[in-house]
């Protein structure tokens, strides 16, 4: 194969596209900086990494800088620079000796790691700086969206790296990367579990925040990105086609991919943190700035930045990100982290803003499923159900009910019941899947901490227990922490169990954190993000094979009960298709709640009994919650005719299933327990009227 000539002959090129884009002739480059003055383009040798040549951007149409270097193609390695006033009253902080990632990389040819030399002024940072690759122009995904309805979709949250870092069948080389998470092995787990969607952590090449090196950690969650269009080569050491191959071998299991991006700050962070691209290439542009004092930035993240995504530049970068990611990624859809972040201007959030009302008109982007963590740490930054009509959102209601109600604090029948129901009060507009239901995710303690520990475990973090929630509503049975006690264990065990039904059989759309369904405990840190080890890494050879078929199970149920998942909102009347109404709440007894019932924050048994047409029939279940301490009667509603009571899922007991009489074995305490008809051949047919 001829090698191809060094880069020769500089023209003024083109503005369109962004980045750097090869040609028959070389490679058309274009950097966006109002402020600039001058871009270099740095060329890199691929093997030494030595620099070769710098190469001014001859053109430039407005705001932005461009060129056409001849010979210039893929696999070349190269870097910007940029010049113009150093201004903090103006908000400009250009500083030529630092070598910039192009924010339209594709590609980068190692991982970001955190060096002085980034942040000090006037050093050069070249030697430290990861380089862009040259890649050839990649095909858009032409496999079609599984488009899984959002009734039927089950979320499993999870991370590339942790996911399988430690599976023995997947070989070492690829443990931990999206090839790891492309193996059958792998997805067999996830076909076994029965969810329908992965969303995985970030994925765009990130950096460590600035006081973990000399801590010996790093950012292993990934919520500190640079590169937006690249892959974090720790994750796709293949590139671009290493994350489609991952994303086409899960739909060929019939999994689909949403993919956590964070549009909401970088990892540049605050004034002294480092500069590595879009600082040095304009930040005044990028960044929100305090408009009394342009030196400092507007911190609605939490995390020193905050990305000014109401205006041309960011705006256009968060949307050229998501198709990549739709492109050459296959995802199909996203979840957005701080996400009211995006819907802020100048008079707070608005879910008309324009990057919002952007995403919500794209022809590639519109119909990709699209889920916000609807809050950020800035005045008036919680929004649960606010968000445009088509959004998910994750309800943080739902995790806090679902806990307070099983730890015993003094929640309210009703609030529970309108959890269970959808959460018609936040999403009345909408629809009940558009409730992303969870009681564990990645930031908090895992499902296993949650009922083993009071208290956060987060000194390996360096930060002297400071990070981390510490408002978490768990509780460990007496004992903290790890524990012999086989009675202890057993009822952490049971409480796992009877979470899990909440959250399974609950209207809404289920989310699961990695782990949960095998135990996953990361010894009392609620908190992470800077642990790429063993406490992160979900541990294959001690895993929950009991938990995990009961968890299947319940997937199972739910699939198969319209009641449980139906996208449409209770109103406690029959429907056209059903003589019964399509909820009941009941007390233990069989009566029907009462108001004072409803307000009782210290009521202990909730009975949920729902009807939903399916097919030329009817589905019809009754779900019995009890957090007493004693056992208590349970007393169903009358069968129709030809049909029984059979309990499909117990928490306090999964191996009971079975037909049940009129008089149904007793709720265990702190139980969940699940009842559907049935046909009894053994019953008289069903009446005319099937009452």
């Amino acid at each position: 194969m001829a090698s191809r000539p060094s880069p020769g002959p500089v023209e003024e090129g083109a503005p369109e596209p962004l980045g750097v884009t090869p040609t028959q002739r070389g490679a058309n480059v274009a950097v966006w900086s109002a402020h600039a003055t001058a871009i270099e383009v740095c060329l890199f040798d691929a093997r030494s990494g030595a620099e070769t040549r710098r190469v001014r951007l001859p053109g430039r149409t407005g705001p932005v800088h461009h060129g056409h270097i001849a010979g210039l193609g893929p696999g070349d390695l190269y870097g910007l620079r940029a010049y113009g006033p150093f201004d903090l009253a103006r908000g400009h902080r250009f500083d030529p000796d630092k070598l910039l990632v192009d924010p339209y990389a594709l590609r980068l040819d190692r991982p970001f790691r955190l060096h002085p030399a980034m942040s000090l002024k006037g050093a050069d940072s070249g030697a430290v700086t990861p380089r862009g690759v040259v890649v050839s122009p990649s095909p858009a995904s032409s496999r079609p969206r599984l488009d899984i309805p959002w009734g039927e979709t089950v979320i499993y949250e999870l991370h590339v790296r942790g996911f399988t870092r430690t599976l023995a069948e997947v070989p070492e080389a690829l443990r931990g990367t999206f090839a790891g998470l492309a193996h059958p092995a792998a997805i067999a787990h996830l076909r076994r579990l029965g969810v329908t969607t992965v969303e995985l952590l970030p994925a765009s090449a990130w950096i460590d925040e600035r006081h973990l090196p000399p801590l010996g950690l790093t950012n292993y969650w990934g919520y500190n990105p640079v590169a937006y269009l690249a892959p974090d080569p720790r994750l796709a050491p293949g590139g671009w086609s290493e994350v489609r191959a991952a994303t086409d071998a899960l739909a060929a299991a019939g999994i689909e991919v949403i993919l956590d991006v964070v549009f909401n700050h970088t990892g540049e962070g605050d004034a002294l943190g480092p500069t590595v691209s879009l600082r040095g290439l304009d930040n005044a542009a990028y960044y929100r700035l305090d408009p009394a004092d342009s030196a400092r930035y507007l911190n609605d993240a939490g995390t020193g930045n905050t990305l000014a995504l109401n205006t041309a530049p960011g705006l256009r970068l968060a949307m050229d990100s998501l198709r990549a990611w739709r492109r050459l990624g296959g995802v199909s859809g996203f979840r957005f982290d701080l996400a009211t972040v995006l819907g802020r201007g100048p008079e707070g959030f608005d879910p008309a803003a324009p990057l919002l009302a952007a995403i919500d008109q794209d022809p590639e982007l519109r119909e990709l499923k699209r889920i916000a963590e609807p809050w950020d740490c800035g005045g008036d930054g919680y929004q649960l159900g606010r968000f445009p009509p088509a959004w998910g959102e994750w309800n943080d209601r739902f995790r806090d009910t679902a806990r307070g109600f099983w730890r015993g604090d003094p929640v309210r029948l009703g609030d529970l019941a309108r959890r269970l129901a959808g959460s018609q009060d936040l999403f009345g507009a909408r629809r009940p899947t558009r409730s992303v239901n969870y009681v564990a995710a990645h930031d908090g303690f895992t499902l296993a901490d949650l009922v083993s520990y009071r208290r956060k475990r987060n000194l390996a973090n360096g930060e002297a227990g400071r990070d981390g929630a510490d408002h978490n509503l768990s509780w460990n049975h007496g004992v903290e922490g790890p524990t012999d006690d086989p009675a202890v264990a057993r009822a952490r065990q049971a409480d796992q169990r009877t979470l899990l039904a909440t959250l399974i059989l609950a209207r809404g759309t289920p989310m699961l954190a990695m782990g949960a369904e095998l135990g996953h405990s990361q010894g009392g840190n609620n908190n992470a993000y800077a642990q790429d080890n063993a406490t992160s890494w979900l541990d294959w050879g001690r895993v929950d094979g009991p938990l995990l078929e009961f968890t299947a199970r319940l997937l199972t149920i739910r699939r198969d009960h319209p009641a449980l998942r139906a996208d449409r909102f209770l109103t406690g009347a029959a429907t056209s298709d059903s003589p019964y109404a399509d909820v009941e709440w009941r007390r233990a007894d069989g009566e029907p709640l009462t108001s004072g019932d409803w307000d009782d924050p210290g009521g202990e048994t909730l009975v949920m009994a729902l009807a939903e047409p399916a097919g030329a029939g009817f589905d019809r279940v009754v779900l019995a919650l009890h957090r007493g301490g004693e056992t208590v009667a349970l007393t169903l509603p009358d069968p129709r005719d030809g049909f029984a009571w059979t309990i499909l899922a117990d928490s306090a007991d999964p191996s009971r299933t079975g037909v049940v009489g009129p008089s149904a074995p007793p709720l265990a305490p702190r139980s969940v327990r699940l009842l559907a008809e049935t046909a009894a051949p053994g019953r008289r047919p069903a009446g005319v009227d099937d009452r």
